[in-house]
This record gives C-alpha cells, structure tokens and sequence, in this order.
C-alpha cells in the first residue's frame, strides 16, 4: 500500500524530481551532436521548467526560496541519473545514451506521478499530477521517436524489438 502524500509533501516531491529532470536534459542538449536530438532535449528541458512552475505556484514551503532563485540552484550531482548522464558523456557515447537514459528516467517519473496523484486527496493538486503524467507519457513517447531516429528504426516493429524490451 502506498503512502499517502499531503498536497505540500507531493508538491516539494514533484519540484525536486522536475529540476533534476530539467537540469539532466540540459545537460544532454549541450553536449549532443545531433541537431535534431538536440532540440528535442531542449524542448523537453523547457517543458519540465514549465512543470517545476506549476507545482511552484501551488507550493506553500520556504526552503527552495523563489521561483527564478530555485531555478537558477546548481545541478544536483549526486542525482543517480545525472551521474550516469556524465558517466556517458566521459566515455563519449552521445544521444544514443542519452536518450537511453531520458527514457528510464521519464518511465520513472510517470510512476512517481501516477502514485503522487493517487496519494493526494486535493482535486486540483491531483488534476496537476494526472496532467503531468499525461505529458511525461508524450515526453516517453517523443524520445522513444527520436531514438528510433538516431538508431535509424524505420517503425513501430523494429522500436518492439529494439526499444521496448
């Protein structure tokens, strides 16, 4: 049975797990090489700053500051994803691990989402968890097309076999 979150204790969840995500994919656009990988992971860094604000105007708490403050805080290092992002980036393995890395990550997240919102008795605060699952499973979705791109998959059948293992 899972815990069941208060709106403040999901709210400070989501902004945390929303920076991390958009701090790694800022870090994956800078160092891809690929254009068109490129602007999909800065869209999607923009997509989940447009997320840490929404859970940032319904959040009550003091210790992440401001909105702009918050944003502009260092990268979390020690954020396992992060880590295995820089891991990849030293070792030269490009958009290919990158997106590897941003498909596990956002598969994560729409579970933390999809349990946040079944957790959170607030209707509005839920409404915002269902919502940003919905956009997580498009984000899912795009990588995974940007993948198959990178990979040179030509459909749906070859990202079955290569992709969704």
């Amino acid at each position: 049975m899972g815990k069941e979150y208060s709106v403040q204790e999901a709210l400070k969840l989501a902004i945390k797990a929303e920076k991390d995500s958009m701090d790694f994919y800022v870090r994956a656009a800078s160092v891809a090489k690929n254009e068109r990988a490129k602007k999909v992971l800065e869209m999607l860094a923009a997509e989940e700053a447009t997320h840490v604000k929404h859970f940032f105007d319904h959040y009550k708490g003091t210790e992440f500051g401001d909105l702009q403050s918050f944003m502009s805080t260092p990268v979390d290092t020690k954020n396992p994803t992060y880590m295995k992002l820089e891991k990849a980036i030293s070792e030269e393995m490009g958009e290919q691990k990158a997106l590897e890395l941003a498909l596990i990550e956002e598969k994560d997240c729409i579970g933390q989402y999809t349990q946040l919102a079944a957790g959170v008795v607030d209707p509005m605060v839920k409404a915002i968890f269902e919502r940003v699952v919905k956009e997580t499973e498009g984000h899912y979705a795009l990588i995974e097309a940007e993948y198959a791109h990178i990979m040179g998959m030509v459909n749906d059948s070859d990202m079955d076999t290569f992709v969704r293992e």
